[in-house]
C-alpha cells in the first residue's frame, strides 16, 4: 500500500522530463494516471513503464492548448477509475525572444499553454468535484481530500529577460492557484503551486549536449542553454546544482499527500535556493 493508493492523478505533459518523473512518483506511490502528452511516442513510453509499476494508467494524447482537449482528459479518469483526485496542471514549452520580436502569435501560444490551458483543465474538472464532495458530506459529514498543483517557473516570480511571453503565462497561475484555493476550499480541495528554477530537461540542456530546436506543431522552437549562462545559474543557487526531474517530482509529492492537507492557496519555489 503506497502512499497514493486509490486516488486517480491527472498529469499533462508527461511523456517527457518534469511530468514523467512526476507521473512515476505518483505511481509508485499507488495512484492510478490519465496522463498527457503532446506526442504519441514518449506518451506511450511512458505509459509503459507506468503500467510496469502495476499502476492502472491511461494516456490521452493531444494538445491541452486544444479548447475540447480538457473535457476528453477528465472523461477519460472518471471514465475509467471513477473520479479525479489529484490533477498535475505540468505540460508547457519555452518560446523566447525579446519584447520587440514578440509576435502576438508567440504571446498567444505562451498564454494558452501556460493559464488557459490548466484553467480549462480545473473548469471541466468541477461538475465531478463538485457532486463527489457533496455525495461525501452528505454521507461523511466531510468531502475526501482532493489536490490540486499548478505547476510555474520563477521567471513567472520574478521575471527573466527574453521571456516576457512565458513569464507572463506563468504569473498568471499565481492568481489561478490562489482565486480556486478559496473557490474549492469547500470542496475540501487543496490548490497550490510550484515555482521551479533550473531541472534539467531538454529545454534546459547544455547547447553542446543536445538538437537545439524542438518541435511544437509545427514549429521549430530553440532551446538549451550555453555554458555562460549554464555557470551563472549554478553559482547564484544556493545548492550549487541544478535540480533533477525527480527533485521537481518530488515537491509536487509533497502536495499530493495527506500531511499538506490544511495547506493551500501556497506559491512555493523549487529552485535550490536561487536568487531571484
Amino acid at each position: 500500500m503506497g502512499r497514493l493508493t486509490g486516488r486517480t492523478a491527472l498529469v499533462t505533459g508527461a511523456g517527457r522530463g518534469i511530468g514523467r518523473a512526476i507521473a512515476l512518483k505518483l505511481a509508485a506511490e499507488g495512484a492510478d494516471l490519465v496522463i498527457n502528452d503532446l506526442d504519441e511516442g514518449p506518451a506511450a513510453e511512458t505509459l509503459g513503464v507506468l503500467e510496469g509499476l502495476g499502476a492502472g494508467a491511461r494516456a490521452v494524447v493531444g494538445d491541452v492548448a486544444d479548447p475540447a482537449f480538457a473535457d476528453v482528459m477528465t472523461d477519460e479518469a472518471v471514465s475509467t477509475f471513477g473520479g479525479i483526485d489529484i490533477i498535475v496542471n505540468n505540460a508547457g514549452y519555452i518560446w523566447n525572444t525579446t519584447i520587440q520580436n514578440t509576435t502576438d502569435e508567440q504571446w498567444e501560444a505562451m498564454l494558452a499553454v501556460h493559464a488557459t490551458a490548466p484553467f480549462r483543465l480545473l473548469r471541466a474538472a468541477t461538475p465531478f468535484i463538485r457532486e463527489a464532495a457533496r455525495r461525501e458530506i452528505e454521507a461523511h459529514g466531510r468531502a475526501r481530500a482532493r489536490k490540486v498543483v499548478n505547476i510555474s517557473s520563477v521567471s513567472g516570480l520574478h521575471g527573466a529577460a527574453t521571456q516576457i511571453a512565458y513569464a507572463a503565462g506563468k504569473a498568471a497561475l499565481f492568481g489561478v492557484t490562489k482565486s480556486l484555493a478559496k473557490e474549492w476550499g469547500r470542496y475540501n480541495v487543496t490548490v497550490n503551486c510550484v515555482a521551479f528554477g533550473h531541472i534539467e530537461t531538454r529545454l534546459t540542456q547544455p547547447l553542446e549536449d543536445g538538437p537545439r530546436t524542438i518541435d511544437v506543431n509545427g514549429r521549430a522552437l530553440r532551446v538549451g542553454l550555453d555554458a555562460d549562462t549554464l555557470e551563472r545559474i549554478r553559482t547564484m543557487t544556493a545548492l550549487q546544482r541544478p535540480g533533477s526531474p525527480e527533485d521537481a517530482a518530488g515537491a509536487v509529492f509533497l502536495f499530493c499527500i495527506p500531511e499538506s492537507d490544511f495547506i493551500t492557496g501556497q506559491v512555493v519555489e523549487c529552485s535550490g535556493g536561487a536568487a531571484g
